[in-house]
């Protein structure tokens, strides 16, 4: 489960604890009122009881005594006679012909508990009478009644037999009522606590087996997700399958309506790659036909310069920018040409390639070009080796240090260095000039994007040579990165380092 609380829970764990906490409400409210209900029962059994005893005491409507002794209510019954001040009486034991008190608890075993007077009068302070009351006798609970009528009592001192009125008290034990409640609740817990189980496993397995559909239509949507839809041709060619599309059901319902949302992606994915296509056929196609034209532009420039007859001036300075600007025009048109092959895949020249070599010749080249920069190498003391375009790879290589020497100022450091890294041979072309502008930087490998003022751009550019840079290195099977920050602007290119199988076929 997750640490964000019931919101970040499953949908399955959702529905399980929501059906086990509605089953526990309901076995709480059923047992409590199971539980309930037997025990006032019970209690109303022994209140009816006694009740029929205080009736026996007081007699009949007109108040007329009841004939003979108050009646007992069985064994472990609470039983006290007092006067009407509340002193206890004595009875007369036939069998010890002896006198004894009249307050006493009978246990089931028929022994004998004597109520001492203390107790007797806090019975009275209770306020008993001929409704049953809940009270605590030699430390057990018991239902107790009280009632006045009259009865033949014994004189202690002259063995006189007298009728007056007492009070009589009798009761029964709550100990049976006790123990058959706690028996039922123990009962119900454990029932309680089965059906909790048992509803748990059931839910889970029921949930998760009729989850099961969307759990597909949610697999089907995350391998969606993961397909190179900015790549390619970009069809999806995945669909919920039809037995998860019934419109008739909820997850029918979403599986319908992802099929009909991935019908309209493979609609727009394909009028994008067809206008991809149509881009790249244009692209490739001008600039094969303005090569032609180009070239003639600045061959005729060149023969107009070399004339052995005088030429103004004016003329020959309008002629060398001529001659510049077809240059210029040729190289875009060039880089152009080369990724428009580079986009329709083109197959590269595989061969093995001294990477370290190259570096210094490049370094060398670049040196010469740009002389109020300062150039210095990171190399490793064996040779590191690729397989790919050595063409393409130079010009990688130039473009890294072009792109460098244009964006710094004089007396920057540029290193260029080559190490075999974990996942392969690394190329790194660093400089401690400004930086990069951080908005920049996302777009920096992006065809036409321009630096602003911040890298002071001294040179013209197309916004081409980086975009070269990655279509090469993503053709060779490598990645380039970048990581700039004011004072530290480092280029990576990686690689992937030759196999055996690579070498053995080169």
């Amino acid at each position: 489960m997750s640490g964000r609380g019931p919101r970040g829970w499953t949908l399955r764990t959702k529905l399980v604890v929501s059906i086990v906490a509605l089953y526990l409400l309901v076995t709480v409210v059923t047992g409590t009122a199971t539980v309930l209900t037997s025990r006032n029962a019970q209690l109303d059994q022994v209140d009816r009881s006694l009740v029929g005893v205080v009736s026996a005491m007081t007699g009949d409507e007109k108040g007329r005594p009841g004939s003979g002794p108050p009646p007992d209510v069985g064994l472990g019954q609470l039983s006290c006679t007092t006067d009407v001040r509340g002193t206890v009486l004595s009875d007369y034991d036939r069998r010890t012909r002896s006198t004894v008190s009249s307050c006493a608890v009978v246990g089931r075993d028929g022994r004998q508990a004597v109520i001492a007077q203390g107790e007797v009068d806090d019975l009275r302070e209770k306020g008993m009478g001929t409704t049953p009351t809940t009270v605590t006798v030699l430390g057990e609970k018991y239902r107790v009644v009280s009632a006045k009528h009259y009865d033949q009592v014994i004189d202690t001192d002259t063995s006189a037999v007298t009728t007056q009125e007492v009070i009589s008290i009798r009761g029964l034990p709550l100990s049976a009522v006790e123990d058959s409640v706690l028996r039922l609740t123990k009962t119900v817990v454990a029932v309680s606590l089965f059906g909790l189980v048992l509803i748990g496993l059931a839910a889970w397995w029921l949930v998760r087996r009729n989850l099961r559909p969307l759990r597909r239509v949610a697999t089907t949507a995350q391998r969606v997700a993961h397909l190179p839809l900015a790549a390619g041709e970009g069809r999806t060619h995945e669909r919920v399958p039809p037995d998860d599309t019934d419109p008739g059901t909820e997850v029918g319902q979403v599986g319908s309506a992802l099929n009909d949302l991935l019908d309209h992606v493979d609609d727009a994915l394909e009028a994008r790659h067809r206008s991809e296509l149509q881009v790249r056929k244009f692209v490739a196609d001008a600039s094969h036909e303005l090569r032609t034209p180009l070239a003639s532009i600045r061959g005729y420039a060149e023969l107009s310069r070399r004339q052995t007859e005088p030429v103004p001036t004016s003329v020959t300075h309008a002629l060398s920018r001529i001659e510049s600007e077809s240059d210029r025009m040729t190289a875009l048109v060039e880089d152009l040409l080369l990724l428009a092959r580079l986009d329709a895949g083109r197959p590269l020249e595989r061969a093995s390639i001294d990477l370290t070599m190259m570096v210094i010749e490049s370094v060398s080249d670049a040196s010469a070009a740009g002389q109020d920069h300062q150039w210095s190498l990171d190399l490793p003391d064996e040779p590191c080796e690729v397989i790919g375009d050595e063409a393409r790879l130079r010009q990688v290589l130039i473009n890294l240090l072009g792109n460098a020497r244009k964006h710094t100022p004089a007396g920057t450091v540029i290193t260029t260095g080559v190490r075999q890294g974990p996942a392969g041979v690394e190329l790194t072309v660093s400089d401690n000039g400004p930086g990069i502008p951080t908005p920049l930087q996302p777009h920096i490998f992006e065809r036409f994007a321009r630096g602003d003022e911040a890298r002071t751009r001294r040179e013209g550019s197309t916004g081409l040579g980086l975009s070269i840079v990655q279509a090469v290195v993503s053709a060779h099977g490598g990645h380039v990165g970048v990581h700039s920050e004011p004072g530290q602007t480092t280029f990576t290119v990686t690689l992937p380092t030759p196999t055996p199988e690579d070498t053995s076929t080169d």
